[in-house]
């Protein structure tokens, strides 16, 4: 069906026309479209106000295009969240309607590096633990993390309560609150050491949120690396105008 014009550029009629058929179905999660010449002839648009659109469906995360290989309908993320106010992976999970798990893959307890040093601020004789778990969506692995805590912020026996939330064991003994996060965000490609963990193939994105946790004294207590599958998860940010 080609695109009939009205008042609006024929980018956007193009646009809402190809949403409309990745949301009937016409063209599902993960499948190829049509060529460019196929595409802007079936519309009955030029090839110039087609490529626009696609541009702009990429970047909506609508769209992938993949050099010398073509354009796919990318798979529309289950779990979305603001990341205005600090929220659990596991409450994400749920919301979406989805049993979360956990699984446990490492734990240690080492003397800091230089690194955790100028991280944490602490003394070279405090021990820091490490812990790596990939958390799961009705038994599928969709988020990889590490979290690094100073080990005298946890009760003694916090490794052996693996049942238990860091947030948790870090307020267990009401000296510490976390107040707030400073989190950065970073896309990034196939990762040979996660995506494999988190079953992704070479053409599934990631998104990496690195997330510094400050108690009410300013102190950092917590720091996780959170890799998300690009293709299940969203965030957004609201902003307000000041």
């Amino acid at each position: 069906m080609t695109i009939k014009s009205d008042q609006r550029h024929l980018y956007l009629q193009v646009i809402d026309h190809l949403k409309a058929d990745i949301e009937k179905g016409i063209y599902k999660e993960n499948e190829k479209l049509p060529s460019e010449f196929e595409l802007s002839k079936t519309l009955g648009v030029s090839r110039a106000t087609l490529r626009e659109a696609l541009r702009l469906l990429e970047e909506e995360n609508i769209i992938v295009r993949r050099h010398g290989v073509g354009t796919f309908v990318n798979p529309k993320p289950i779990f979305t969240s603001g990341i205005e106010q600090l929220s659990s992976i596991s409450s994400m999970i749920e919301d979406a309607g989805m049993q979360p798990g956990t699984v446990y893959l490492n734990s240690t307890e080492l003397l800091p590096n230089d690194e955790d040093l100028k991280r944490f601020q602490c003394d070279a004789g405090d021990p820091i633990i490490t812990i790596e778990r990939v958390r799961t969506a009705d038994d599928n692995p969709v988020v990889y993390c590490i979290d690094q805590v100073p080990s005298n912020y946890l009760p003694k026996d916090f490794l052996k309560r693996r049942n238990l939330s860091i947030f948790q064991a870090l307020e267990e003994s009401g000296d510490i609150h976390v107040a707030y996060a400073v989190t950065y965000i970073d896309p990034i490609g196939y990762h040979g050491h996660v995506s494999p963990i988190l079953e992704c193939g070479r053409e599934t994105a990631l998104l990496l949120l690195k997330q510094f946790h400050y108690d009410e004294q300013e102190r950092l207590v917590l720091y996780s690396k959170n890799y998300f599958r690009a293709d299940k998860f969203s965030f957004h940010v609201i902003r307000k105008r000041v």
